[in-house]
């Protein structure tokens, strides 16, 4: 039974945390990606020594990683909650200001900055959030929720067992991770020196999320090679790589394969960058599906079209590389049922539904599973996330650390 008591320390920590700029960049080469996020890092290490996690530690790339003892005499794996620190690249991060809507009493939030509107038509959750209080930005960044409230409430579930004693758990690892949002948070990780058996991503949406299933995804890099010729003398010599690029991305089925017009298990094909000139034109395009064999298909089909383009400008050449970048984690998780059915089991002790539905994306828990280390995705409460229409519920924050706590107590029952 959770001591109704507690005080949540959550809230407090995430709105100190989002005022760390902890951007990650998918264009630099260094890791992590951004030394920024080191900042935030450190500074977790030093609160988990506070709280009593006497290891706790960031190591030269980033990770923070921490052990709450065992304080019961039966034999429990050890599992990880995880969660990560550097926010997307897609929207800055710094100068987050985040406002408090006190008990929501519906409808749309208008945010004070920039006209931006969270309209409750396009937010589902948004409805069941009656008499609750909402944590927006002010408009002008995002706020930083993915990840920073699964860290939060991370830190907050460690603080209530270690105050809590009484409540049976086996050894508990901590980790935070950086660079997830660019795809490499699990490039550096020592799985060894965590020393988890199994483990949870704490980086979902809405409560009782439980997810066993992702994207399968890799990435084409797409070179389009043309001729340039200054174009005071450029007749019938010019090839210019740009057009290719523009002729290419015309033909893209954009009513089959784009990530605008697909939903629920359609997998599909995003041009995410484009950069070049008129004698190469760069571009990067993502393939996901759940099935992981179709990423194939998808790729054989890219390279007709491309194909197709370049016919169309004689003279010109392309480079086609794929790169893996992560594979659907039910391929690992169906292995070891126990884990997903123990955090269902926390959901329904909890008097929460289960929602049980697959990731239109990936997490680290994608590549950690198949690097030995089968981890599963809970809520964390984050919403719109990526934008600065992003919003959580502080209700839903508070629920978070009590799910994280059930799983803990589950594991050292049921062993």
């Amino acid at each position: 039974m959770f001591d109704s008591k507690y005080k949540f320390t959550c809230v407090d920590r995430f709105l100190k945390y989002v005022k760390y700029d902890t951007q990650s960049d998918d264009e630099s080469t260094s890791f992590p990606s951004t030394e920024k996020q080191k900042n935030l890092s450190a500074d977790l290490a030093k609160e988990l020594l506070k709280i009593g996690l006497k290891d706790a530690a960031m190591d030269k790339w980033g990770y923070v990683m921490a052990t709450l003892p065992a304080n019961t005499k039966k034999k429990v794996p050890a599992v990880a909650f995880i969660s990560h620190v550097d926010t997307s690249p897609a929207v800055t991060g710094k100068n987050v200001k985040p406002v408090i809507h006190k008990k929501y009493k519906g409808g749309d939030i208008k945010l004070p900055n920039g006209g931006w509107i969270i309209k409750e038509s396009e937010n589902p959750d948004l409805k069941k959030m009656k008499g609750y209080d909402i944590i927006t930005t002010d408009g002008t960044t995002l706020l930083g929720a993915d990840n920073k409230a699964g860290v939060a409430e991370i830190m907050d579930a460690m603080n209530y067992l270690c105050s809590h004693p009484e409540v049976k758990h086996g050894t508990i690892k901590v980790c935070f991770t950086p660079d997830e949002e660019v795809g490499r948070g699990t490039e550096k990780i020592d799985l060894k020196k965590l020393g988890a058996k199994y483990a949870y991503t704490v980086d979902g949406s809405s409560r009782g999320e439980v997810e066993s299933e992702t994207f399968s995804a890799d990435m084409v890099v797409l070179k389009f090679i043309g001729k340039n010729i200054h174009p005071g003398y450029a007749k019938n010599k010019m090839i210019n790589s740009i057009k290719i690029a523009s002729a290419f991305m015309e033909s893209l089925p954009n009513k089959k394969l784009s990530p605008e017009t697909t939903e629920k298990r359609q997998g599909y094909v995003h041009c995410t960058t484009i950069n070049g000139l008129e004698e190469a034109t760069t571009l990067k395009i993502i393939i996901r599906d759940f099935e992981t064999p179709k990423l194939k298909e998808y790729e054989n089909f890219l390279e007709d079209l491309v194909k197709k383009a370049v016919a169309k400008f004689p003279g010109s050449k392309y480079e086609f590389k794929v790169v893996n970048q992560y594979r659907n984690m039910r391929e690992v998780l169906d292995k070891y049922p126990e884990i997903t059915k123990h955090a269902v089991q926390a959901m329904k002790n909890l008097k929460i539904k289960p929602i049980m539905h697959p990731i239109r994306g990936g997490t680290d828990g994608s590549r950690l599973s198949f690097m030995g280390l089968p981890t599963p995705n809970i809520f964390a409460g984050e919403q719109s996330f990526h934008s600065q229409l992003e919003w959580i519920a502080i209700q839903d924050m508070e629920m978070a650390v009590r799910v994280i706590v059930e799983i803990a107590q589950i594991w050292e029952k049921k062993s």
